[in-house]
């Protein structure tokens, strides 16, 4: 059974790790402001939890603290994206060649099984089938993460996790797919892999992430710099 300890931590961190799905997902919109008795009803934890986790999530750049003001989602802007974008491009490429070097059979057998589930729901979403969105980009995060698993940091592994989440946010609130371009370029990633070349996987990522800037800010179903919040 449970102890009343271990209960709230299950409690606070479902709670957690719901709203900052929410928040990178899109479901809180960007300046929404975070009322917690309607977080209270949604998210079923306590007024003063819900202010320790969103002051948690406040330390991570998700939400912004206004003080005696209360609490409301972090704002996007296009600046904003392309540092978040130019970050991961730095730390990812840094750990593709260190997992380059060091990876072993059970590695590639990482990055192969993760390629296969990404590559076959992007092949569902290029026929215009629809798809879970947290599926789909679970399953590219679960790519690009199995590429750099092997980079042996743990340091950069989990400096690497939430600068990519911040990356996905923007892509899930601009509503980006851009289809067969991003396929190829994830196929390009797995064979660079398989044939140790860093070198090419470099290259290649900095076009999958900067071409991927650029077509959200030119292809955005929002525009970033006034994305509102429901009242």
């Amino acid at each position: 059974m449970l102890t009343r300890t271990s209960e709230y931590d299950s409690v606070s961190e479902k709670a957690y790790r719901q709203i900052r799905t929410d928040v990178i997902f899109g479901k809180l919109l960007p300046g929404e402001k975070l009322k917690l008795e309607r977080l209270r009803e949604d998210y079923g934890a306590s007024v003063g939890t819900l202010r320790e986790l969103l002051n948690r999530l406040a330390s991570e750049g998700l939400v912004v603290a206004e003080g005696q003001r209360g609490f409301e989602v972090a704002p996007v802007s296009a600046e904003n994206l392309r540092e978040v974008a130019a970050l991961r491009l730095l730390l990812e490429s840094h750990a593709l060649e260190q997992a380059f070097r060091a990876g072993d059979m059970d590695w590639e057998g990482r990055v192969v099984s993760a390629y296969h589930k990404l590559s076959a729901i992007e092949k569902k979403l290029v026929a215009g089938d629809r798809a879970d969105p947290e599926i789909w980009k679970r399953y590219d995060w679960e790519f690009h993460h199995a590429l750099i698993s092997a980079c042996g940091s743990n340091a950069l592994l989990e400096t690497h996790a939430p600068v990519y989440d911040k990356y996905l946010r923007y892509q899930m609130i601009a509503g980006i797919f851009r289809g067969e371009i991003a396929a190829r370029e994830h196929k390009k990633l797995l064979d660079c892999a398989l044939e140790r070349d860093a070198n090419t996987a470099r290259e290649v990522l900095t076009v999958h992430i900067e071409a991927c800037v650029d077509y959200t800010l030119a292809h955005s179903q929002v525009d970033l710099g006034r994305v509102r919040s429901r009242p």
